[in-house]
């Protein structure tokens, strides 16, 4: 099954992020009445003032909302749902702290303008607010306090708001006045639905600008750069030498794309983090990051997804990692390495004791790459968290490896083997895998296996038990109602741990035409007689 086939299968989501502009108003509103408003914290503390409050209220979710969006670009699944908890935990947090310094005046009396966040944070934010325009007199005026002698910010922000020719014109001296004390540069998604000729004379001013500047951290995404994109970055590329961290994502990038980023980027060598997702690179683009990657043995955090890999840039880029041996987090989901480049990057694998999350879904690895890789991950990878193999056509020919691996793995926080073909046996073998230890795991998801009551209500047995345990997805399986009672029984403490089970079909059963379901639950029932499983009690 190819990746488009796969891709049109994976069920219907929901994007949670980012929130818009009416719910971020009620939140302002609510975190105005918990400075405001009577309770046991404002009791303790004493309640600001509605000017204070309101004031400390833009505040607070300004810098929740940039955390969280950070949050969000580094979020496996891609929904938003960590995201949008992230962002209620940190308003929470610093409306608490807000609280412990009790009602004072400001100082200065003044309020900080909408468009950034709090000086002490030195980060200079203009992404508020839908994506829009911005043309020379508003840059003006938004752009001001960066030219007050001073100012101490190292970040800026200039995504989601799209800059047109005079606009650019406006912030070149600007960005000139302030490159020397830039830390980081978030230029994401800042000329959309510029023509062409227009966008690219505008990132030539916004590099021409920023040249020279020693950045820790640099975003370009969300631009649809191509080559020409790339190549009108040259002069700040080239000028840095620093770079711990850069971000390229959805931003068309091409096979000649890559060769220019291959090219104009002289040093790696402090590079940490490298995020290439949702571009068309395809190989040759691939064996071009492959040489990237060389040159980069600090790297910790590598994402490829969605870039039309096959399997000789999947091999490339396997070879390539061998340098990486600081690597932490290895996102290639979403590309068609298939099964040679599953062996390749098993042999990679073995080598990064220190990975931590492992994100490689939709790869066509099949039963013989997942072995392969199982096999090298448990060997290695003595702390790995997060282990993501969804939809490579796994059977239960791979059970057995791939439940020695999960057994080894104590740390596993997280594991989601959906859209494969388990079914009861291999579901079975994965539990028993589990039933040990494991104390640490918080999310499982084996959703679209084939699984049926036995393997469903002893997979819930194990899970439901685990003292940090979060949520569980064994929806779009074949549970029968009966099945699917038990489980929710099981569940009946804790039921927001549980999820949807309203797309399992029964159907897929044959008890009703061969007569044989009993035997064969019977059958899988006494194969788990070394499984003891206590469920909680009523």
């Amino acid at each position: 099954m190819d990746a488009a086939t796969l891709k049109s299968q994976r069920p219907f989501s929901i994007k949670l992020w980012p929130p818009s502009q009416n719910t971020r108003h009620m939140l302002l509103v609510r975190i105005t009445d918990n400075l405001t408003s009577k309770s046991i914290f404002t009791q303790k503390y004493g309640s600001l003032s509605k000017e204070e409050a309101e004031d400390n209220a833009k505040r607070i979710e300004d810098v929740a909302f940039i955390a969280a969006n950070k949050h969000y670009e580094n979020e496996p699944d891609g929904d938003g749902g960590s995201a949008v908890q992230f962002y209620a935990k940190e308003c929470s947090k610093l409306i608490l702290e807000i609280l412990k310094k009790g009602p004072a005046p400001r100082e200065d009396g003044e309020v900080l303008a909408s468009e950034e966040v709090p000086a002490s944070c030195n980060i200079f934010d203009i992404s508020k607010g839908p994506r829009a325009f911005i043309e020379a007199i508003e840059a003006e005026e938004i752009l001001s306090p960066l030219k007050d002698p001073g100012n101490s910010y190292t970040k800026i922000c200039f995504s989601n708001r799209s800059f047109g020719l005079e606009a650019a014109r406006v912030a070149e001296p600007i960005l000139v006045s302030i490159k020397d004390q830039l830390k980081e540069v978030d230029l994401s998604d800042f000329i959309a639905g510029r023509p062409e000729a227009e966008a690219l004379e505008v990132m030539n001013i916004f590099s021409s600008a920023l040249e020279g500047s020693i950045l820790k951290s640099l975003d370009l995404s969300n631009n649809a750069l191509g080559e020409k994109g790339v190549r009108a970055f040259e002069a700040l590329l080239r000028s840095q030498s620093c770079l711990e961290e850069l971000y390229l994502m959805n931003d068309g990038i091409s096979e000649e794309a890559a060769r220019a980023v291959c090219e104009l980027i002289p040093s790696t060598e402090k590079l940490r983090i490298l995020h290439f997702h949702n571009n068309m690179t395809g190989d040759q683009g691939a064996l071009a990051i492959a040489e990237v990657l060389k040159r980069s043995p600090l790297l910790e955090d590598f994402r490829c997804s969605s870039t039309r890999v096959g399997a000789e840039g999947g091999i490339a880029l396997s070879e390539a990692l061998d340098n990486c041996s600081h690597l932490k987090k290895l996102d290639l989901r979403d590309n068609v390495f298939g099964v040679e480049a599953g062996v390749a990057l098993s042999k990679s694998l073995s080598k990064h004791a220190g990975l931590t999350e492992v994100y490689l879904s939709y790869l066509n690895l099949e039963d013989e790459g997942t072995i392969a890789i199982a096999n090298a991950l448990k060997e290695s990878a003595c702390a790995l968290e997060v282990l993501d193999i969804a939809g490579n056509d796994i059977t239960a020919e791979s059970v057995a490896a791939l439940s020695a691996c999960v057994a080894a793995k104590q740390n596993l926080t997280k594991l989601n083997l959906a859209e494969n073909e388990l079914k009861d046996e291999g579901a079975i073998q994965i539990i028993k895998a589990m039933e040990e230890g494991h104390i640490k795991l918080k999310e499982v998801d084996m959703s679209t296996n084939s699984i049926g009551r036995v393997g469903g209500r002893l997979l819930a047995q194990v899970v439901v038990q685990k003292p940090e345990f979060k949520l569980l997805n064994i929806n779009e399986n074949i549970l029968s109602d009966e099945g699917i009672d038990e489980v929710k029984e099981i569940f009946k403490k804790s039921p927001d741990m549980l999820g949807p089970l309203d797309e399992n079909n029964p159907e897929g059963f044959d008890d009703e035409e061969s007569g044989e379901g009993d035997d064969n639950e019977h059958d899988l029932e006494s194969k788990l007689k070394n499984l003891e499983v206590k469920g909680e009690e009523d």
